[in-house]
């Protein structure tokens, strides 16, 4: 009989906790895996008091999740490799702008037969241009790497509230063993085999967020929300043709697609925060820090590294909502002027 699999989750923020919950409590009923359930937390002092010490005693992460008790087999740790060791199922969930660093400490650390999964929703610019995230970590620690996407506002999730999300993992048994581990009665899953797509899906709604913000932000309803939803949507169909061949149709419309963006053009923190930065002139750094308790935006360096790739192929006039939000986010284009980008956008034409 195989030895049961030992899960470690990698981040412990409004998400990562949430997910904590769903794998602890999950792992207690099945032999496949390993009951104790590592999670890295950064460390941080809460009320005079170290925040892994708080979670590991009154199991709740109380800066994060406030409210939402954690299963007790959940330990937090603040050492990312300490909470890696043996680990064979690495669960990612940090911002991510921090995936390389985590990686390069794991590394020399993970077993050869480890499998990691994403829940990031974002990209990273190297040298080599982007790189989605499942990408980084599997050349970074030579495993393989699927992703978990969807309609997932970690509150929700957390408060058991029915959703649904898609895992992307080309393995049909990877996949599978995946579902069961994070699958409940109120967070059903789907496997779906065109990862790519499943992760281009999580990363470029949350700039079609930002756009929905800037609408609301501009005193415009739910007509123009609606349509900013479309365009954007248009857009992601657009973008992963021309720069990730072979995506399926099918994907965009799972959780992970049309789902995922219209949740998150009504009730994401980069819409939240793309309206606020309308409405009080702030820049959206000074907002991030304001209003998202330690938490990280996706939205606008989503925006900026797909502009990297746009500007390469001098095709920016061709996706006219995503380099308006971008232009905008670094303040090199009047935000009055969003709607009027949209108004000779190519799917009119």
């Amino acid at each position: 009989m195989c030895e049961p699999k030992r899960i470690c989750i990698v981040g412990s923020g409004n998400w990562g906790s949430a997910i904590a919950k769903i794998v602890g409590k999950n792992v207690q009923s099945m032999d496949e895996f390993a009951t104790e359930v590592t999670m890295y937390v950064y460390e941080e002092m809460v009320d005079g008091r170290k925040l892994t010490e708080i979670i590991n005693t009154e199991h709740e992460n109380v800066k994060y999740l406030k409210g939402h008790k954690l299963p007790e087999n959940v330990l937090a740790v603040p050492d990312v490799k300490d909470a890696g060791k043996d680990a064979d199922v690495f669960i990612f969930v940090v911002p991510h702008q921090f995936v390389s660093g985590l990686c390069k400490q794991l590394l020399g650390n993970v077993k050869p037969n480890a499998m990691a999964v994403s829940l990031i929703k974002g990209f990273e610019v190297s040298d080599n241009g982007l790189q989605l995230i499942s990408d980084v970590i599997r050349n970074a620690l030579s495993i393989e790497c699927s992703v978990l996407m969807g309609a997932n506002i970690a509150s929700e999730v957390a408060g058991e509230n029915y959703c649904e999300a898609t895992i992307g993992c080309k393995d049909t048994n990877m996949g599978q063993l995946l579902k069961r581990l994070f699958q409940t009665e109120y967070f059903r899953i789907v496997v779906a085999d065109d990862e790519k797509t499943v992760e281009l899906c999580g990363a470029l709604k949350n700039i079609v967020a930002v756009g929905a913000g800037l609408g609301d932000g501009l005193g415009y309803g739910d007509n123009t929300k609606a349509a900013v939803i479309r365009l954007g949507l248009m857009e992601m169909i657009k973008f992963c043709e021309e720069f990730y061949p072979g995506s399926k149709m099918a994907t965009f419309l799972e959780s992970c697609g049309v789902a995922d963006l219209v949740t998150t053009c009504y009730g994401g923190r980069n819409r939240r925060v793309a309206e606020a930065f309308i409405k009080t002139g702030k820049s959206i750094e000074e907002l991030e820090q304001e209003m998202l308790n330690g938490q990280k935006l996706q939205g606008p360096p989503a925006a900026a590294e797909v502009n990297v790739m746009l500007k390469a192929k001098k095709m920016e006039e061709r996706f006219p909502l995503f380099t308006a939000i971008h232009r905008i986010c670094i303040k090199d284009l009047p935000a009055k002027d969003f709607i009027g980008c949209l108004k000779n956008h190519p799917e009119h034409m």
